[in-house]
């Protein structure tokens, strides 16, 4: 099959949060052709170019998101009559936006806008300038204002409705671009979207035009991305982004032919923004389990009396308590020590509280020394993966007898993934897709409860049987659930169904007149003589008789007489 691959801001970039199991679906698929439809999210993305990809990407078309406008389309303007249809369509869209409900009865404006706007682009080029005109900012004032509209968007002012004019022209761009065509997004078998809103816009274009299945994979979920990253955005604009997302959410679950939420945190996200339960199928994230291997057999034991906590600085990650809840344990076991194990902190804001959290931990835990000829420790290290301590990230869970999670704000956990391929006993905060996760193999406690968190701590570090069976357990269950092997035969499967249900629309090929669904039949799999059947047994196809793909295995096998056909079909 011929796959079209939507990703936003990750693959095939070497950086960010969907490259890695993208990837490993690419390369562990490889009997299938992908094309890669990526967006950017920023300068420094771009410049570090794209990640060395396998042969069987056939293509791969990008697009920023992060620019101001598309310099391509930077002088086109439209005409008076396009004008007219962008200011009527644009204007159903505005006024879903700031009244009603996704899943409200009747007719939707928000999609009569949405592929109105599509049509238009497509027939008469970018969007980009109309959606930042004066036009489009008085339809957005007037759509505020309008009886109906929501409490919290008719506060919105002039300043609001130019901030919510470029977020919106941001995540619309995906309507403007040039992929669809009969080489492009038309010619492909099934789309299949990495995440949900912008990322998936493309998909539901080419059901629109093509009629090109979409499949809808998302281990974050983008409504719920949007709602923590607009924090710092007024109400108003934060109240119409947000009903934007959920609007376009609505209608990628309402599109999409199957959704595969990672997790059911996200899951129950997406039933939330409408998604038709029947439609979801749970997939977790493969990971490579290779290089925990050595770990997880027990060739390290680690030290009975430390704590690993392994991840990424951020204040989601709520060090401050974690160290708090460290000072409880070092009451009750004086030997106790706690490794914090991280990747280099890049951004401003995880260098900020990295340093508070050293200077929380330097006055929590002066340095301690054992008589007056020793030179003082401190019980807590901050270390980074790659250092002389944790040359690699296996070493890190292997430092330490109890992997500590203590996040407020946690999707999928991978750090907690890792340490159950590692055969650690875990203590988790009660977040996310944590507690399914776990599945019973470690110990959860309530969020933001440094008090509780201490006392997990303190009843591992004091039971070594309970932290063996705990490890062997949690061990087991990653191994069985979260495999990259178990999510290439999840896919793998997901595909061929999609496939069945959707048959490949393309009617003829540029070298040949056969119609041929599949490069490699599902038949040339079976052993025996469905797989290598020779031209001599094949009888000619009078005219009008079985159409020409049918020449085939199916061919040998009416060979063989009406009694073993009829047995076959039985």
């Amino acid at each position: 099959m011929r796959i079209g691959l939507l990703t936003d801001g990750g693959f095939p970039y070497p950086t960010g949060e969907s490259r890695l199991w993208c990837d490993r679906l690419v390369r562990g698929l490889a009997r299938h052709e992908f094309d890669i439809y990526a967006l950017s999210r920023g300068a420094d993305q771009e410049a570090r170019g794209l990640a060395a990809l396998p042969p069987q990407v056939r293509q791969v078309r990008t697009a920023p998101l992060w620019t101001t406008a598309d310099a391509r389309h930077a002088e086109r303007r439209y005409g008076r009559r396009e004008r007219r249809v962008f200011a009527a369509y644009f204007a159903r869209l505005a006024g879903a936006i700031c009244t009603g409900s996704p899943t409200a009865p009747g007719p939707d404006g928000f999609t009569e806008g949405l592929y109105g706007l599509a049509a238009l682009a497509r027939d008469h080029g970018a969007l980009g300038g109309e959606l930042r005109s004066e036009t489009a900012v008085r339809i957005l004032e007037a759509a505020c204002r309008a009886p109906g509209a929501n409490r919290a968007v008719q506060a919105a002012r002039v300043p609001d409705h130019l901030a919510v004019a470029s977020l919106l022209e941001r995540g619309l761009r995906p309507l403007s671009l040039d992929w669809y065509g009969d080489d492009a997004l038309g010619a492909v078998d099934l789309s299949h979207a990495a995440s949900g809103g912008c990322a998936a816009l493309p998909g539901l274009l080419a059901k629109r035009f093509f009629g090109v299945p979409l499949l809808v994979t998302e281990y974050g979920v983008q409504v719920r991305a949007q709602y923590l990253a607009n924090a710092q955005l007024t109400v108003p604009v934060r109240a119409l982004n947000a009903a934007f997302q959920r609007r376009l959410a609505a209608e990628v679950y309402a599109q999409a032919a199957l959704i595969t939420p990672g997790n059911t945190h996200a899951r129950r996200w997406q039933e939330r923004c409408g998604a038709d339960r029947a439609k979801l199928r749970t997939v977790y994230p493969g990971m490579p389990a290779d290089r925990f291997h050595a770990v997880g057999e027990g060739a390290y034991g680690g030290d009975p009396n430390t704590l690993v906590w392994v991840g990424r600085i951020e204040p989601a990650k709520d060090l401050i308590a974690l160290l708090h809840a460290f000072a409880e344990v070092r009451k009750a076991e004086p030997e106790a020590r706690l490794r914090l194990i991280a990747a280099p902190a890049r951004s401003p804001e995880a260098v900020t509280y990295l340093a508070h959290c050293r200077a929380l931990a330097a006055q929590l835990f002066p340095d301690e020394a054992a008589d007056a000829h020793a030179v003082g420790d401190n019980p807590v290290s901050f270390e980074e993966i790659g250092g002389p301590e944790a040359p690699e990230l296996a070493d890190a869970y292997a430092a330490g007898s109890v992997v500590v999670l203590s996040s407020v704000v946690e999707g999928f956990p991978i750090s907690l993934v890792e340490a159950m391929f590692c055969g650690r006993a875990t203590v988790s905060t009660d977040t996310g897709a944590v507690v399914e996760v776990i599945g019973g193999t470690g110990l959860v406690v309530p969020p933001r409860n440094p008090r509780a968190l201490a006392d997990a701590c303190v009843a591992l570090l004091r039971d070594p049987e309970r932290r063996s069976r705990l490890g062997a357990a949690a061990r087991a269950r990653a191994l069985e659930l979260f495999t990259v092997e178990q999510n290439l035969a999840a896919f793998r499967g997901i595909y061929l169904e999609l496939m069945s249900h959707n048959p490949v629309h393309r009617e003829s090929t540029h070298d040949s007149d056969d119609l041929q669904p599949f490069a490699h039949p599902a038949e040339a799999h079976v052993p025996g003589r469905w797989a290598a059947p020779t031209a001599a047994r094949l009888p000619a196809a009078p005219a009008g008789a079985a159409p020409s793909w049918a020449g085939g295995p199916l061919a040998v096998l009416l060979e063989e007489g009406s009694g073993s056909a009829q047995e076959a079909g039985s």
